[in-house]
């Protein structure tokens, strides 16, 4: 076996273990009054000492039958979301949160994109000033550790490192709920909202 083999044989070998020590966290979510459960968003909390890369991929936002599409979007804190007007109709982009620097995108013709970073923990609402019946969120959470509802109410979040956290449950209409979990190789986390 040449150097280069053995080294290409390791690399495998680390990819190979990392990923089979890798945590798999999934669940469930039941409970009454969930009609849109793809709105809501299961996901670990700041880890103490650990920061995460920011990610060079934009994140993004539509707006298109008057409609912000995904209505609920979690991204890492850090990330850039691009807002695309896909409507005939003009739009316009604005946040009165503080946790998201209170932004306005101005008027956003078909066609237009703008962009704004979330630099900070946040939920942020979003809201168009030409469209008050629109509301979107865009959850920044300090880990790359989240997973949206399917619709059947269940998430996945993969790769997590065996560990204590908190799990968070969060949802626009329902609010938040969380608790402590031990992580420890595949395990099941349900929620039952009351």
């Amino acid at each position: 076996m040449t150097v280069k083999q053995v080294g290409a044989w390791c690399a495998l070998a680390v990819a190979f273990f990392s990923s089979a020590d890798a945590a798999e966290l999934r669940g469930t979510v039941r409970g009454l009054g969930m009609r849109r459960g793809a709105d809501a968003v299961v996901y670990i909390d700041a880890i103490p000492g650990r920061t995460f890369p920011v990610p060079r991929d934009h994140a993004v936002v539509e707006t298109k039958d008057l409609v912000f599409a995904p209505t609920v979007l979690p991204v890492l804190m850090g990330t850039t979301v691009d807002f695309m007007n896909r409507d005939e109709m003009a739009h316009n982009v604005f946040s009165p949160d503080k946790c998201a620097g209170k932004f306005d995108l101005g008027k956003l013709a078909q066609g237009q994109s703008r962009s704004h970073t979330f630099n900070a923990p946040c939920t942020a609402t979003l809201l168009c000033s030409i469209h008050p019946e629109m509301e979107g969120f865009i959850l920044a959470l300090p880990t790359p550790y989240f997973s949206r509802l399917d619709k059947t109410g269940a998430y996945a979040i993969r790769d997590l490192p065996d560990g204590d956290y908190r799990v968070k449950f969060w949802h626009p209409k329902i609010g938040e709920q969380s608790q402590r979990i031990k992580v420890s190789g595949a395990i099941m986390v349900d929620f039952e909202i009351r």
